[in-house]
């Protein structure tokens, strides 16, 4: 079995039978917060919370004692773990959900690009891409997508986006490491489309551009990025990219690009 999470909520049996999402929408709620934590008790209060907000009902504690209760009642009529299993545990203050980490797509997630950090930084970008491509293709879409979110839940899916956006950076470095400039081009244009305000990825965007001998690509990349932050916020880029479209304007003839020097030299 295994909860998935990045992407629309789903548990999968393992056995050949379609994904299965509880029928409450406030059970799967329910659910998918105390999964965003799991083997971690959340409290009651969290759960009430998110369930009602601020205005919860005189019932609440009991309504989510009982959304608890179904939940129990459907892993075992669905077959989903063993009668004897405690996967749903009462645990004061709150309640815990007892699984492993293979059992659950964010604890992968977190693994992998782990174990991608790790082998960034100890010198291996190609190892890095592999466990970080692995990381990144479990996302199936918007983490959660297919249920309501309150204010609680909404936090640990903001987590979870910033959590990808650090994926998608670490393997970028790493590929640039590899010095696929050219070959990250693709991705960098879909990522400044995804996270317009994200400097970091235009500032890549423009430097992979610039090192792959397009240059007037790379002015309107940033001519771009100048009118966004303008446009949604009255700023100017950062001075990191204001200095990146300094070296696009004025490059070190040191590091032109040798297919531009060959046609530099060809011209005359």
């Amino acid at each position: 079995m295994r909860f998935n999470l990045i992407g629309p909520f789903e548990i999968v049996t393992g056995d050949g039978r379609p994904p299965h999402l509880p029928s409450t929408p406030k059970v799967c709620q329910t659910l998918a917060l105390l999964l965003t934590r799991p083997n971690e008790i959340v409290t009651s209060e969290s759960l009430i919370q998110e369930l009602w907000g601020e205005t919860p009902p005189r019932s609440a504690l009991t309504t989510l004692q009982t959304y608890i209760y179904h939940a129990r009642k459907m892993f075992i009529a669905e077959r989903l773990v063993p009668a004897e299993r405690a996967l749903l545990i009462t645990q004061p203050p709150g309640y815990l959900i007892r699984v492993e980490d293979h059992e659950v797509d964010i604890k992968i997630f977190e693994r992998l690009v782990l174990q991608g950090k790790t082998a960034l930084e100890n010198g291996r970008p190609e190892a890095a891409v592999q466990r970080l491509e692995q990381a990144l293709a479990l996302w199936r879409g918007p983490a959660l997508s297919n249920i309501p979110a309150g204010d609680v839940l909404t936090g640990r899916i903001v987590h979870l986006n910033e959590l990808r956006i650090r994926a998608l950076e670490l393997r970028i470095e790493a590929e640039l490491q590899l010095g696929r400039q050219r070959e990250s081009i693709p991705l960098l244009r879909a990522l400044v489309n995804d996270y317009p305000l994200n400097e970091w990825f235009h500032g890549q965007l423009i430097s992979a551009l610039n090192h792959s001998g397009r240059r007037a690509e790379a002015l309107q990349a940033y001519q771009s990025l100048r009118r966004i932050l303008n446009d949604e916020l009255g700023l100017e880029p950062s001075p990191e990219l204001q200095r990146l479209q300094l070296d696009v304007l004025n490059p070190d003839p040191a590091t032109v690009p040798a297919q531009q020097r060959r046609l530099a030299f060809a011209a005359v």
